[in-house]
């Protein structure tokens, strides 16, 4: 395949690489991981006044009207520097729901803010038992006068503790596991009736359990049809997973680099070890698995904003699949190479394997997208 960047989406990615590069530095990474909202809140700005929250999003909404190509190129960079803002869950995930879902009001109000990285969404989708299903909805919605009432536990929230609405799936009908009867509705977190228990997740980025007890929400903050928001959310999650895997791959290869350093500078017996040849291949079947990982995210990229078909579910299935398990390879390999100082906290290495083990099992593990893809081959 002949994938030649054009000149806007290489000066996009440049845009990118240049801002993490120099303003991201590991050191500074920490200190943001420390702060009270867990991420940079000057980089997020710096982010919406260089366009780059804008790429996903319409002309008409002050974006740039980027396709899956633009947003991978801006997700490796920002996977390379390990940057903690929840770009993906606010800009391409919610965002994208908000533009599919959305009134013509809903999107003019909300988009323009998301676009320019004024307001953070997040999305709350996941319960305690649904294991990345998501049409396993336990949080219902019962209609009141003037809207609706919410009840119920949705967890691993990403960025839901500094977000400004929150995008809540619940059930109106139907019983727990029913694919029918799933609206969502945005949800401001300062709400009566709304608890968070904040956390960090094990690669740093904070997220949150959400608890509602009859939450008030108006009939003006429902997302699309009553009952019907199952497929949008299929849909959006499946962009969400393309730039993911490009974020993969940016952290896969920040690792091999780190890695390959290491071994031309680190001395055993007398001479750098990466002069052993059990260590060349073992530094050559990082970089095999790599360059799988890339090309898998490559043709996520190029289907990911595509109409929703079988087609499409299959190739975001087997490109998730490749990197989940591309990720865990590179992350253990990278810490068998280092030795010790590979598990160290102070070592950016270590946060790298984190990420990656991180991703490895978001938006569903390998196991769960090796199932997808079965049952959609079945399917053909």
């Amino acid at each position: 395949m002949d994938f030649k960047l054009s000149e806007e989406q290489q000066m996009l990615q440049d845009t990118a690489a240049r801002l993490v590069r120099d303003t991201y530095g590991f050191e500074l990474r920490e200190q943001y991981r420390e702060s009270a909202q867990g991420f940079s809140g000057e980089f997020w700005q710096q982010l919406g006044e260089l366009g780059l929250t804008t790429v996903p999003f319409a002309e008409a909404y002050g974006g740039f009207g980027g396709n899956g190509v633009d947003v991978m190129l801006v997700a490796q960079e920002l996977g390379r520097g390990l940057c903690l803002e929840p770009w993906l869950h606010s800009v391409i995930f919610a965002g994208g729901l908000v533009e599919q879902l959305g009134s013509a009001v809903q999107k003019n109000e909300l988009l323009p803010q998301v676009a320019s990285a004024q307001l953070q969404l997040a999305v709350a989708v996941d319960e305690p038992q649904s294991h990345y299903q998501l049409h396993d909805v336990q949080t219902r919605a019962v209609a009141v006068n003037g809207g609706w009432s919410l009840s119920g536990h949705k967890s691993l929230v990403v960025g839901g503790q500094s977000a400004g609405l929150i995008l809540v799936s619940a059930r109106v009908a139907g019983d727990d596991r029913d694919e029918a009867g799933i609206s969502l509705y945005l949800v401001d977190p300062a709400s009566p009736g709304i608890s968070i228990r904040e956390y960090p997740t094990m690669d740093g980025r904070r997220a949150c359990d959400l608890f509602l007890d009859n939450v008030f929400v108006s009939c003006a903050a429902v997302l699309g049809a009553d009952g019907r928001a199952l497929d949008a959310l299929r849909y959006q999650q499946g962009r969400a997973i393309a730039a993911q895997c490009a974020e993969a791959v940016g952290s896969m290869e920040a690792t091999c680099a780190l890695t390959l350093d290491y071994l031309k500078t680190r001395k055993q017996f007398g001479q750098v070890i990466g002069n052993f040849q059990a260590l060349q291949h073992r530094m050559v079947d990082m970089h095999i698995e790599l360059d799988q990982a890339t090309s898998m995210a490559m043709l996520a990229a190029c289907v990911a904003d595509e109409p929703d078909s079988p087609e499409r579910s299959r190739t975001l299935a087997a490109a998730k699949y490749i990197v989940c398990r591309a990720a865990r390879y590179v992350a253990d390999q990278g810490i068998q190479l280092h030795g010790g100082i590979g598990l160290t906290w102070e070592y950016v290495l270590s946060h790298h394997a984190k990420h990656l083990l991180m991703v490895a099992r978001q938006f569903g593990d390998d196991d769960h997208h090796l199932q997808e893809y079965s049952a959609l081959m079945q399917a053909v």
